[in-house]
């Protein structure tokens, strides 16, 4: 989608420039039927929906597609929009036109939601915007017993509606410097600090001698007992366990 300029046949560097007043005044003669003056004020207009458009580049859908769901958006915006809201024009568009793209985006995805589960990610939208009107907080728990549902549904529900992002999604740019979701990605099993105590532990081990290294092999590694160990090693019980114990000590102190 990058760099594109003809989007669904239109010249996107092209497109007029409506100012806040032009946009006023077309408003007023289409809503009064005026042909015209709808057909001038929707191109006039394609500018948001273009600027809106741009936000999904990493979506990697197609241009066309994504700027015609967009146009859909701000064609239902108009025909919806009451001039006794007392609000900008754009300032109520925008959710319409995001909405189109999202939904577009969404049943065009591979991942498949049932219409079971949709319509109950869409009622609990409806919850939580009932909610956040009434100046309460919209969480997962207050929604749940809102709808009389578990706690677990409004999350899975939520969940499924979600756009799929890519693990090299960049969340922070800065200076030519890209950071990505990946880069967020944290495993405490390769933590730098679980690798510094592997790394101590190993060197721990490498300076015992071969027979405690043999018997903490057979002791920690295989489960054997220290009686076993003695009749495999050929000594006693007791030195089994002295050298066990010392060598472990050693560990402990390399370590610590």
């Amino acid at each position: 989608m990058l760099n594109k300029v003809v989007i669904c046949g239109v010249d996107t560097s092209g497109l007029p420039k409506l100012t806040a007043k032009e946009n006023e005044e077309l408003m007023v003669r289409l809503k009064a039927g005026d042909r015209a003056a709808r057909d001038k004020f929707i191109v006039g207009n394609m500018r948001l929906v273009l600027s809106l458009v741009k936000r999904f580049w990493a979506k990697n859908a197609n241009a066309d597609d994504v700027f015609q769901a967009g146009c859909v958006g701000l064609i239902k915006a108009i025909d919806n929009f009451n001039l006794d809201f007392n609000v900008k024009f754009s300032t109520y568009a925008v959710p319409m036109i995001l909405g189109e793209i999202k939904r577009y985006l969404r049943d065009g995805n591979s991942l498949r939601v049932s219409r079971s589960i949709r319509d109950t990610a869409y009622r609990i939208l409806k919850v939580r915007e009932r909610l956040e009107e009434r100046d309460e907080e919209a969480t997962i728990e207050r929604i749940a017993a809102e709808m009389n549902v578990k706690e677990r549904e409004v999350v899975y529900a939520l969940d499924a509606i979600s756009d799929p992002v890519s693990l090299y999604d960049p969340v922070y740019n800065k200076s030519g410097d890209t950071l990505q979701l990946v880069d967020q990605l944290y495993d405490e099993s390769q933590s730098e600090a679980i690798w510094t105590e592997r790394v101590a532990l190993r060197e721990a081990i490498d300076r015992l001698t071969d027979r405690e290294k043999k018997i903490l092999q057979l002791r920690y590694y295989e489960g054997k007992t220290q009686t076993e160990i003695s009749a495999e090693v050929g000594i006693s019980q007791a030195q089994v366990s002295r050298l066990e114990k010392n060598a472990l000590g050693s560990i402990r102190k390399e370590i610590s």
